[in-house]
C-alpha cells in the first residue's frame, strides 16, 4: 500500500505519511533526550532504544486516527498538529510491545533483539553485578513506562486548543486502560493453561483489536469534535476491523515467514499463546493431537516440532476457519463503513486501510 485517498484511495501517500510519523516520533524523542541528558550515559542509552523501539512499522494506529479525525472534520488548519496527535498512539504501541515481548519472554522483535535481551546482553557482556536477566527485564519495564508516559506528554502537547484535546484524552485513557487490563487477561489465559474460544476473543479484543482500530478512530473523531453517534459508527466499523487484524496476526505467528514477521517460525506456538486459532485446533483435533498441541505449547520447539504442530491445526480446519472468519468480520466492516455518515474522502481511505489491515503478511 503505498498510495491511497480520495474515494478510490487515490489521492493519500501513505509512505509520505509513515515518513512524517518517524519524523515526528524522532523529533520528540530528541526533544527528551535533551531533557534526560543531565542524567548521563545511562539514560542516553534508554533513548537510544526509545528511538528503536518506534522505528519502522505499517503506523496502523496513527493512520486510523488521522483519517477518523478526517471522517469528521473534512478541513485540517493544523495538519503538524494533528500528525503529531496521530503519532502519540504509536507510542502508546511501543511501549506495549516492549512489555509484550518481556512477559512473553521474546528473543527478537523486528529483526532485532527484544529491549530486555538488548539490556541483558549489554549486562553480561560489561560483566556487571547482579543477574543479568532481571537487569534486562528491568529496562525493559522502566522503558515500556516511559513511552507510555510520553504517549500521554504527546497527545496533551500536540498544539492542536485544548477544547479538542480535552475530548481525545478521555478517549485515549479508556484506550490505555483497556489494553493493560487485556494484557492481564493474555498473562493470565496462559498461566492457567487453557482458553475457550470466547476467552481467547475477548482477550483478543481488549489487548489488541479496541487500541488497534477502533480507539485510534475514536480519538482522531474526537479531536475532530464528533458526536456520540458519529462515534458508534466508527465502532461498528472500526471494532470488526481491529479483531480481523487480530486474527491475521495470529495466523501469522504460527504460519508467517520469518523474513517478513522479524520473528521465529511458530513463535507464538514457542511462546505458548492460547489464542482464537490455537483454542478452535484444540476444540477440533483429534484427541491425540490435541493433546500434542496443547502440551507442545510454550516450549523449545525445533523446526520439525513447529511444522508438525501447523499440520495438526491445519488439519483441525482451524486455519480455514480463521481465514473464514477474518473475511466475515472484514465484510461486516465494510459494510457499516459504506453506511457511516461520513467525509467521502475518508471513507475511500478507510476502506483501503481496512484491506491492508487484514491482508497483510506481516
Amino acid at each position: 500500500m503505498t498510495a491511497t485517498g480520495g474515494t478510490d484511495g487515490q489521492d493519500w501517500d501513505s509512505t509520505a505519511f509513515r515518513g512524517r510519523i518517524q519524523t515526528t516520533l524522532d523529533a520528540f524523542i530528541d526533544d527528551q533526550a535533551a531533557t534526560l541528558a543531565p542524567l548521563g550515559s545511562d539514560a542516553a542509552r534508554l533513548v537510544r532504544e526509545a528511538h528503536a523501539s518506534v522505528s519502522g512499522g505499517k503506523r496502523f494506529r496513527a493512520a486510523f486516527c488521522y483519517w477518523g479525525h478526517r471522517a469528521v472534520a473534512a478541513d485540517v488548519p493544523d495538519e503538524d498538529a494533528l500528525v503529531r496527535a496521530c503519532a502519540s498512539l504509536e507510542l502508546l504501541h511501543a511501549s506495549a510491545l516492549v512489555h509484550d515481548d518481556l512477559m512473553d519472554a521474546s528473543d527478537t522483535r523486528r529483526g532485532r533483539p527484544a529491549t530486555h535481551r538488548l539490556f541483558e546482553g549489554e549486562h553480561r557482556g560489561a560483566q556487571w553485578r547482579g543477574d543479568p536477566e532481571q537487569y534486562g527485564a528491568a529496562a525493559a519495564i522502566l522503558l515500556g513506562d516511559l513511552l507510555l508516559s510520553w504517549s500521554d506528554e504527546l497527545l496533551r502537547r500536540c498544539g492542536l486548543p485544548i477544547t479538542q484535546v480535552a475530548p481525545a484524552l478521555e478517549v485515549f485513557d479508556r484506550c490505555r486502560a483497556e489494553v493493560i487490563a487485556g494484557q492481564f487477561l493474555d498473562v493470565s489465559v496462559q498461566a492457567r493453561g487453557r482458553a475457550d474460544v470466547e476467552t481467547a476473543m475477548t482477550v483478543l479484543r481488549y489487548k489488541s483489536a479496541k487500541y488497534s482500530i477502533e480507539r485510534p478512530l475514536h480519538i482522531g473523531a474526537a479531536l475532530g469534535g464528533a458526536d456520540p453517534a458519529t462515534m458508534a459508527e466508527l465502532s461498528a466499523f472500526g471494532l470488526p476491523l481491529g479483531e480481523a487484524f487480530q486474527l491475521r496476526d495470529d495466523l501469522l505467528g504460527v504460519f508467517g515467514d520469518p523474513d517478513a514477521t522479524g520473528k521465529p517460525a511458530g513463535d507464538d506456538l514457542i511462546e505458548g499463546k492460547r489464542t482464537v486459532l490455537v483454542a478452535l485446533a484444540l476444540d477440533a483435533a483429534e484427541p491425540a493431537a490435541a493433546a500434542l498441541l496443547d502440551r507442545s505449547l510454550g516450549t523449545a520447539l525445533a523446526v520439525e516440532q513447529v511444522a508438525e504442530l501447523r499440520g495438526i491445526i491445519d488439519d483441525s480446519g482451524a486455519h480455514a476457519q480463521v481465514e473464514s472468519v477474518i473475511g466475515e468480520l472484514a465484510a461486516h466492516a465494510v459494510a457499516a463503513l459504506e453506511k457511516a455518515d461520513i467525509d467521502e474522502d475518508a471513507r475511500g481511505v478507510l476502506r483501503q486501510l481496512a484491506s491492508a489491515a487484514t491482508q497483510r503478511v506481516v
